[in-house]
């Protein structure tokens, strides 16, 4: 099987990685991002930006390699990676079903195992398995380490089959937002925290979907998901790319991120916008 790892990376551009190198780099669909700013000094995206951050994130932690780091320290103040990993270490989620490099979907329980996996990687269109991966996170815990598919609603039926009562899940649509509400509702004393993320580009049929039925989302660059957030006056922290909690037990997560940290995030008016919002 080739090693072949698909991502939609900075700038939502299309990031093709095959035997630890970056491969093909697509357009990015935006030119500027505030988180990129401050944390890289990017002022503007484009091909040869991405190529170079993305061969930066392979040879600092290993990304699509067997060189993978899996526990890391908090990289953001809020991010949807510490919010989940704030709420298992209080004991407020038991296992998270996230997506990784050689993995696929897999169910993590360890705090620092969820900001590995996913505080410093996302948009993880398709994978290939990497062996060492696999035995790292444990292969009781991966999906199906045959083939490192991405199926987070069957990755959700694993972690209820393990005896896992509160689960956390990251997703990337409306549609899967619904499914899952559907499949909480025929487990009962289950429940499933649902995170949407890399929202930049949805439909508005997606984002009402994602209003509805989510419990935490990523405002991203996306048209859709801040105009009705505002509409609504949905709670968000962060302002350049805001995080909202949609429904009460979303924001109760989120409050307990500002409780952890031991201070109120205050949102920043002077912060410079994606300089497109799709």
């Amino acid at each position: 099987m080739t090693d072949e790892h698909v991502i939609e990376g900075l700038g939502k551009a299309r990031v093709v990685i095959r035997d630890g190198k970056v491969a093909e780099v697509g357009e990015p669909q935006i030119g500027y991002c505030p988180i990129f700013d401050k944390h890289r000094g990017i002022k503007k995206i484009d091909r040869e930006v991405i190529r170079k951050n993305m061969q930066f994130r392979i040879d600092d932690f290993g990304m699509c390699t067997p060189r993978r780091v899996l526990k890391m320290k908090d990289f953001l103040s809020f991010g949807v990676s510490e919010i989940i990993c704030t709420a298992m270490t209080k004991k407020l989620v038991d296992a998270a079903v996230l997506v990784c490099e050689g993995t696929g979907t897999l169910i993590v329980t360890e705090p620092e195992m969820v900001q590995g996996v996913g505080g410093r990687v996302s948009g993880l269109v398709r994978t290939t398995p990497i062996s060492e991966v696999i035995a790292a996170v444990g292969r009781q815990f991966v999906l199906d380490p045959a083939t490192a598919k991405i199926d987070q609603i069957a990755g959700v039926e694993k972690a209820i089959g393990m005896g896992y009562k509160n689960i956390a899940v990251s997703i990337v649509s409306g549609r899967d937002a619904r499914r899952l509400k559907e499949l909480e509702g025929k487990h009962p004393g289950v429940n499933v925290y649902t995170f949407v993320v890399h929202t930049t580009g949805i439909s508005r049929e997606e984002a009402d979907l994602v209003f509805k039925y989510a419990d935490v989302l990523t405002g991203c660059a996306s048209k859709h998901v801040r105009q009705i957030a505002a509409d609504r006056k949905t709670f968000k922290i962060g302002d350049s790319i805001p995080i909202f909690g949609v429904s009460p037990r979303g924001i109760d997560l989120i409050q307990e991120r500002i409780k952890f940290m031991g201070k109120e995030i205050k949102p920043n008016p002077q912060a410079p916008q994606p300089d497109k919002l799709l």
